[in-house]
């Protein structure tokens, strides 16, 4: 068993959970989302067809169908739950029909496995959804499948130093795995190549949130479904003494008053490669002469 890998089911379960609150509590995501939305600025380019992989409550697909007014909009996600929340609300209703009159479309399924057809859109978008893919060398491969040639992947995603301080504490008491992993930013840009995308273009921040005490942390990762579904986690309750050891260890590291949350924000966003054209040498030529 990869310890590393995360439970497709747990983790679809959670953010079922937290759907209706999410927003309450997902201000880091609409924060990295907007951050996303002003580096299309520098972008000359208008899709017709918008993939938000990983949409969550919607907030970036409203924020792209503005943008782009014209394009067909696809808001995917691995939970039901979160869909619904994506969903236009008019006159205290929300929209239950597959699609409206501006073409917008609500898919349930895994990022990981896209149920749509090759040379199908123009963007794939994804903020801050990467993070949980169990193998993010399919995932590319597959968003390269569903894109055009010469179509935009736009991404964020977190990197290793991502609750670096809750890391740290619960290191104190066990060696379980209390904190999801993130993959580095050069491994990512890596895999983007070998999967046919041109030259992405990466960059990496570090935004820290700031919490009152560990409980306020704990429950805001909760609260946006973000919370440990890795293979290797401890399976149960962690007992009262190792959890104020965690707390003591979180403590000593308070500044200014407040306690840390960081995050590595990694972004990224390359262009598909078109496909490789045959040449055919005199001998391959004469070859394919032969054989008619």
């Amino acid at each position: 068993m990869n310890h590393f890998s995360l439970n497709k089911r747990l983790l679809r379960n959670a953010f079922e959970r937290a759907a209706q609150n999410y927003d309450r509590s997902a201000v880091l995501q609409r924060e990295v989302g907007d951050r996303m939305i002003a580096r299309l600025d520098y972008i000359n380019y208008a899709p017709d067809t918008i993939l938000d992989a990983g949409c969550g409550t919607g907030y970036c697909t409203r924020k792209l169908s503005a943008r782009y007014e014209s394009s067909r909009m696809i808001a995917m996600d691995i939970a039901q739950a979160m869909l619904l929340q994506a969903r236009p609300v008019k006159d205290g209703w929300r929209h239950y029909w597959p699609f409206n009159r501006r073409q917008e479309y609500y898919v349930c399924a895994d990022i990981e496995r896209l149920p749509f057809c090759e040379d199908s859109v123009e963007m794939v978008w994804s903020n801050l959804a990467l993070q949980w893919c169990n193998d993010l060398d399919m995932t590319f491969r597959e968003m390269n499948r569903v894109l055009k040639p010469d179509g935009l992947l736009m991404f964020s995603t977190f990197g290793p130093d991502t609750l670096q301080e809750l890391r740290q504490a619960f290191s104190q008491v066990d060696n379980y795995i209390h904190v999801n992993q993130f993959i580095d930013m050069h491994d990512i840009g890596d895999m983007l190549v070998r999967n046919r995308f041109a030259t992405p273009v990466m960059d990496m921040e570090h935004i820290t949130l700031t919490y009152e005490d560990v409980i306020s942390v704990m429950r805001d990762l909760k609260a946006i479904g973000a919370h440990n579904v890795a293979q290797g986690r401890l399976q149960g309750l962690m007992g009262k003494t190792k959890w104020i050891k965690v707390v003591e260890s979180y403590e000593a590291m308070r500044i200014d008053g407040k306690l840390p949350a960081t995050y590595e924000v990694i972004y990224g966003h390359a262009w598909k490669l078109p496909p490789k054209e045959t040449v055919l040498t005199p001998e391959i030529r004469k070859q394919i002469l032969m054989n008619e």
